[in-house]
């Protein structure tokens, strides 16, 4: 009869995939919820300043996880006088 141990850091196969999706899952959560923040704050600029947001609208700003683009939209919420202008200027 014989004994397996499973005990971390014996470096196994096993082991070494668990850990490495614990970080990319880590990491994925991190830029969700810098997405979620950044989102948020495009929204909370646009209604400090009183410009309406559309339901369509709004669900295209919380929806995103391209955080380049959200910071673009941030940029730009702090001058636009309608929410739709946020992606006037977007490539395709």
């Amino acid at each position: 009869m014989s004994f397996v141990s499973y005990f971390p850091g014996r470096g196994t196969v096993r082991e070494t995939a668990y850990l490495e999706g614990k970080a990319e899952g880590r990491t994925e959560g991190k830029t969700e919820g810098k997405a979620e923040g950044m989102a948020e704050g495009v929204l909370r600029v646009l209604e400090a300043r009183s410009v309406p947001v559309s339901d369509d609208v709004r669900e295209r700003i919380t929806s995103c996880t391209d955080l380049d683009r959200l910071d673009d939209w941030l940029d730009r919420s702090v001058t636009v006088s309608r929410a739709e202008e946020l992606f006037e200027h977007e490539a395709g």
